[in-house]
């Protein structure tokens, strides 16, 4: 009897606390979320900024947004900064991070085994004694030991970046360190952007004869604002589609004085940054900013070049229903003998989960295709052009922001309808993820080479057009690269060698091979 009654007080105790946590938690409750809305209420609207040129704020590089700092932070711009050795010409964040960029930087020398070979290779001769480089590229731990690849082969340089989102702070504050003048910093606005572009250009004393462009900004503000410079600039070297378009338009308008290297479509860069790259990286990118299961569900993908093949191959790998939209016959033939299926977005926009553009065209997503996706619909680009998808159209006084994390923002219609935009239309891999620093050694490889050759050719040997990486340079990259494993080519026997009318040594394929 005594210890059932025990037994009676105890639950009878443990059911009035029960009862007393329940009242709290149902009084609490709705204040929490009150509370927890407000918040959202704050940050519901945000200005974005927005490129003047077709390519200024692409992202490219690991995560962030201008939402993570306070809207009052001090802009490094305002900022006197100055390194250890008493030099002021940077600008970035804080050169307070310059150790651990440093650590970053060694961290991408180890795998990208490629570049530091030929930087050791080539060191003793300079080939790239008295060129004056300047640069608008992403300024990362990769980037940057091509930046400083340069600097060994004997060049000068001054850089900027090349979108908004993509630089890595502390890799811009190593470079600052080591006297390496970098106007770069993440979550730059529209402003600064050219502004930092002219800082590289603008400079008492120092005139560039050399280009290094991802997007043709800087070509196109040199050509805005200080034509007279091309008179001493031996070439341009081009890394992406969006650059390449411009160059082409400039050459068939008569206005290219000077000669480009097209890099971006060197084997090596197409199959390698384009297509691998963008197969791994797609998944990791859209894990980290939405955390969405991939199995089952619908997706479209604008474009079937070597970024669309990569991000379908994916996407198909983990489960996803994947549908192709494509302008060319040949690329769509390719997606169909695939196994995807081939449609115009508006015959499906309607029931996707997701919607990537792979494209470098504009305007491939626009309002109508919004108006029409369906509640919680994820968009996102992986082409270079941040004009892919037309975010201006969004900035409506109907439609609501809510920014919810990096890189990731709803968009509420009246109806209570949301699609999610990742990193605002920008470049998602490289602004909300990381890019295998293998695949980035390639690119690094074939730009140095592109701007070796470039500034090391006779005189006559290219005119004022647009040139595609010789085959022999391409085929280097590869062999380069191909020590990382244990990997043995075979080699041609005299008899074999002249059988197929080539050299021992390559070039192995016709220029015009792709």
């Amino acid at each position: 009897v005594i210890v059932t009654v025990y037994l009676v007080s105890k639950i009878s105790c443990l059911y009035l606390k029960y009862i007393c946590f329940c009242a709290c938690y149902q009084i609490q409750y709705p204040e929490q979320t009150r509370e927890f809305d407000s918040r959202l209420t704050k940050t519901g609207r945000r200005s974005l900024s927005h490129s003047i040129s077709h390519s200024s704020t692409d992202s490219n590089s690991s995560g962030g947004s201008d939402a993570e700092n306070p809207e009052d932070e001090v802009s490094p711009r305002d900022m006197q900064q100055i390194n250890s050795k008493g030099n002021m010409d940077f600008c970035i964040k804080n050169i307070k991070l310059a150790d651990f960029g440093r650590r970053e930087i060694e961290l991408a020398e180890d795998e990208m085994t490629a570049l530091m070979a030929l930087r050791k290779a080539a060191q003793g001769e300079k080939p790239l004694a008295a060129a004056k480089i300047v640069g608008c590229t992403h300024v990362t731990a990769q980037t940057a030991v091509l930046f400083e690849t340069l600097k060994v082969l004997g060049a000068q340089c001054r850089w900027a970046a090349c979108n908004i989102y993509s630089t890595q702070d502390e890799v811009a504050a190593a470079l600052a360190e080591q006297d390496f003048p970098v106007f770069a910093w993440k979550g730059e606005s529209e402003d600064d952007f050219w502004w930092c572009i002219d800082r590289c250009v603008n400079v008492e004393g120092w005139e560039p004869n050399m280009i290094l462009d991802d997007g043709g900004d800087m070509t196109h503000w040199i050509y805005k604002k200080y034509p007279h410079l091309f008179k001493k600039v031996k070439g341009i070297v081009e890394e992406s589609i969006t650059g390449i378009h411009r160059l082409h338009q400039l050459s068939k308008a008569g206005k290219l004085c000077v000669p480009a290297i097209n890099v971006n479509d060197s084997v090596t860069k197409q199959k390698f940054d384009n297509l691998y790259c963008c197969r791994e990286s797609i998944l990791d990118s859209l894990k980290k900013t939405t955390d969405i299961m991939f199995g089952g569900k619908q997706v479209a993908i604008c474009g079937y070049g070597e970024v669309g093949k990569g991000c379908s191959a994916a996407l198909k790998a983990m489960g996803s229903v994947v549908y192709v939209t494509e302008i060319d016959p040949i690329c769509a033939l390719q997606a169909c003998m695939d196994g995807f299926r081939l449609a115009k977005l508006g015959d499906v926009v309607r029931h996707v989960d997701m919607v990537i553009t792979c494209t470098g065209n504009k305007n491939v997503v626009v309002r109508e295709h919004m108006d029409l996706m369906k509640n919680g619909c994820v968009v996102c680009n992986m082409g270079r052009s941040n004009t892919e998808i037309d975010v201006n159209s969004l900035q409506t006084p109907e439609l609501v922001w809510q920014h919810v994390r990096a890189q990731v923002d709803h968009i509420i219609w009246p109806d209570g309808k949301r699609i999610v935009l990742l990193a605002e239309g920008r470049v998602l891999n490289l602004s909300s993820s990381t890019v295998p620093i293998y695949v980035l050694s390639i690119t690094a490889t074939t730009q140095a080479l592109a701007l070796i050759e470039l500034f090391n050719a006779p005189e006559g040997r290219y005119k004022q057009d647009v040139y595609l990486l010789p085959k022999k340079l391409d085929e280097y990259v590869a062999s380069l690269h191909l020590q990382t494993f244990d990997a043995h080519l075979t080699e041609l026997t005299d008899e074999q060698a002249k059988y197929m009318g080539l050299s021992k040594y390559g070039p192995f394929k016709p220029s015009y091979y792709r």
